[in-house]
């Protein structure tokens, strides 16, 4: 094996096979109430009743959850289908190197999110602390906490799962007791929770406050939308399953299902703590709302919430993505220090007051990236993929010196489609990268660089679970010589 293929083949990239597949729809479901509760959900919902009633900030998160929930869904498949995690698929749409620069925004991204996660879940952690012993130092909190969530995620997959079996019930009996107390917080001071709004708006401005909530919601979860193959490939799928929805039960039941209403409940939360106590931070508003043994229960949960979300949201996002970029010599658990590393590093304490619009510009790029692999997925290759040849790097997807430029072009218009157009970024990115990289890739890339699924669409020989194939990555010298210009199944 050359070096080159031996980068594309870390055994942390290699496809998943059936057998490996450990998570079902509850197991999904548990994992994202742990998901849901986060920071910027609370977020969202307190900067939404700054302008608008809780009833139209909870229409406006309905519809938001449950649209990036289908996205997931259905970009998740090509985990679900065949196996690969993100970073691995991206070399169709971007090219086996091009794949590694919108990959490291999406890491990124993820590892902020771990920092921000963290920092959250460190303040309950330092509350706890406070009450029990006197202790107060947020900073050593921060430090700790984020090496337990490091070394966690460093277990596998199934610890994760594990950890969010614990961690989902006692979230969803104390979100329950936080809304009532916090409700009844509200009324004491005469803000009706359903009626109050800080600053009014109507006609048009009332509309745009509605799509701010909506693309906000979408925004935040574009990050796991466009990296739902990197989960996805872990979850149960029965082989020889044409029916896309039977095939895709467990991702429904998660994301389209459970999602939407934790994620809903969670946004109640906020908008309730900002009417209460004039701020979104349940942390600080439970340390008004409640004391002693009840509050360190309360803020328990907050620690567990966050770490439950950044295991399986951004820390296995963000280390996967890693290895992809190191190869072989950045194994997975090295992959994961990174990540802490860089969610530690971008401070992010300093991040809060720019939550909501740092959701809307983050969620247009990434919806560029999602409505790319749409198009390269469904419309153009229609759910086939050459899978041999994303792990060799002179084969189909090396494109023009490891680049495709349908894609980079498609995603840098896309991205800045959505930023001027920041209050539907995520509609906006989705539609133009889609869009742009299916005229790009249909009508001129893939002509001068022919795909071996396109030229024969072949199920048999392209499709993965489907058609009851794990997929299994030759070494060099087991793989066959093939002409340039084309490059079949192997």
């Amino acid at each position: 094996m050359n070096n080159k293929d031996r980068y594309l083949k870390s055994p942390d990239l290699l496809p998943i096979r059936s057998e490996e597949r450990n998570i079902g729809p509850k197991g999904f479901a548990v994992i994202w109430v742990g998901m849901a509760v986060v920071l910027a959900a609370f977020a969202i919902g307190g900067s939404g009743v700054q302008s608008l009633p809780l009833g139209w900030v909870i229409v406006a998160t309905i519809i938001g959850s449950v649209a990036i929930g289908i996205f997931m869904t259905i970009i998740g498949d090509i985990g679900v289908e065949h196996g690969l995690s993100f970073p691995v698929y991206m070399r169709a749409p971007f090219g086996t190197i091009g794949t590694h620069i919108p990959s490291l925004v999406r890491g990124i991204t993820a590892a902020c999110w771990f920092g921000l996660n963290t920092y959250f879940g460190a303040t309950a952690m330092n509350g706890i602390l406070n009450i029990l012993f006197g202790f107060n130092n947020w900073f050593i909190c921060f430090i700790v906490f984020a090496a337990l969530q490091l070394i966690n995620t460093a277990l596998g997959i199934k610890a994760i799962e594990r950890f969010a079996d614990l961690a989902a019930p006692t979230i969803i009996l104390i979100s329950a007791w936080m809304y009532a107390s916090l409700s009844d917080q509200a009324a004491e001071q005469g803000r009706e929770i359903w009626s109050w709004v800080e600053s009014p708006v109507t006609g048009g401005a009332a509309f745009t406050a509605f799509m701010v909530v909506v693309m906000s919601n979408m925004g935040f979860w574009a990050t796991l939308a466009a990296d739902m193959p990197s989960l996805s490939r872990f979850f149960k799928a029965p082989k020889n399953e044409r029916n896309w929805f039977k095939r895709n039960k467990s991702q429904i039941v998660g994301s389209i299902i459970v999602m939407p209403i934790v994620n809903t409940f969670m946004i109640i939360i906020g908008a309730v703590s900002y009417i209460a106590v004039s701020n979104f931070d349940p942390v600080v508003a439970l340390q008004e709302a409640a004391s002693g043994f009840i509050l360190g229960i309360l803020l328990l949960m907050i620690v567990f919430a966050q770490w439950s979300t950044n295991t399986s949201a951004n820390v296995i996002p963000a280390a996967t993505i890693f290895s992809n970029v190191g190869g072989p010599k950045v194994p997975f658990w090295a992959a994961v220090l990174i990540a802490g590393i860089i969610g530690i590093a971008v401070q992010p304490w300093s991040l809060f007051d720019v939550i909501v619009p740092a959701l809307l510009i983050i969620g247009g790029i990434l919806s560029s990236i999602v409505g790319i692999l749409f198009t390269d997925y469904y419309l153009i290759r229609k759910r086939r993929v050459n899978v041999n040849d994303l792990y060799v790097g002179n084969g189909q997807y090396k494109y023009m010196n490891g680049f495709n430029l349908a894609g980079m072009i498609a995603w840098i218009i896309g991205g800045i489609a959505s930023y001027f157009l920041s209050s539907y970024s995520f509609i906006v990115g989705f539609l133009v990268g889609a869009v742009i990289y299916y005229i790009l890739g249909k009508y001129w890339w893939f002509k001068k660089y022919k795909q071996a699924e396109i030229e024969d669409p072949s199920d048999e020989k392209y499709l993965g679970i489907t058609v009851g194939r794990d997929w299994e990555i030759l070494e060099e010298e087991e793989v066959v010589a093939v002409p340039e210009d084309l490059n079949p199944q192997m």
